[in-house]
């Protein structure tokens, strides 16, 4: 290679001028106005910079002071309140349970003063009204089935005594819609139920208070014994 091509390689001081100038306008053309400065721009960039980080170690600062200030005192805020909405749920709870508990006392209590005060003052009397009529009616009709008996046949007496049976019928079905119940036929005494009238003496210790005959009916009301059925039992001496 030759001397002269070495040389023209090699970038004259003009050349090299040139392409700084180039440089520093491509720069103007990037950077704000404000950062464009001549001969003080390494010193304005060090304050620049020196400023910025004081910037940021400041607003770091604040902010590591605001969640260590803060964040704990909301925590415990909120912890507050939902302990506290718990306890006012569970006295809410509780609140309404007694009070449910205290509505079917009252409540159980209003519907047995409201039966005992129309069984005892409207129905009872009534019903034992009805319960007489109705031993009234169950001896005519004995009657009636005896003088039957003795016809021999469909007389009147054998009318009358049908006739006397269906109205006995129509006045239990009467005592059924008050929930009065006659007392179901039993083999032997109960006590709870029965009254003896009579005895009848028995053969065997087996046949010591059983029923041989019911005199009177007894009845019900809701469970509660109206009036004793009155039976002739067998005792055994």
């Amino acid at each position: 290679m030759s001397k002269e091509t070495k040389t023209a390689a090699i970038p004259t001081p003009d050349e090299f001028a040139s392409a700084m100038q180039q440089l520093s306008a491509e720069a103007e053309k990037t950077l704000p106005p404000s950062m464009i400065v001549s001969d003080e721009a390494p010193d304005l960039a060090a304050m620049m910079i020196e400023r910025f980080e004081k910037l940021e170690r400041t607003l770091t600062e604040k902010i590591d002071n605001i969640l260590a200030n803060a964040a704990p005192k909301h925590d415990v805020d909120l912890a507050a309140r939902f302990k506290r909405m718990d306890e006012q749920l569970t006295a809410i709870r509780s609140t309404e349970s007694v009070n449910q508990r205290l509505f079917d006392s009252l409540h159980e209590e209003l519907l047995k003063y409201r039966d005992n005060f129309l069984h005892e003052s409207l129905q009872k009397p009534f019903i034992h009204d009805l319960v007489h009529l109705f031993d009234d009616l169950m001896k005519l009709a004995g009657q009636l089935r005896s003088a039957a008996e003795a016809e021999r046949g469909r007389g009147a007496a054998s009318q009358w005594r049908d006739n006397l049976e269906n109205a006995i019928h129509s006045l239990v079905e009467i005592l059924e819609r008050f929930e009065v119940k006659e007392i179901e036929p039993k083999e032997n005494v109960d006590r709870s139920l029965h009254k003896v009238v009579n005895f009848e003496p028995a053969d065997f210790p087996e046949e010591d208070g059983r029923i041989v005959m019911r005199v009177k009916r007894g009845f019900v009301w809701r469970g509660k014994l109206i009036r004793p059925e009155e039976v002739i039992a067998k005792r055994f001496n």
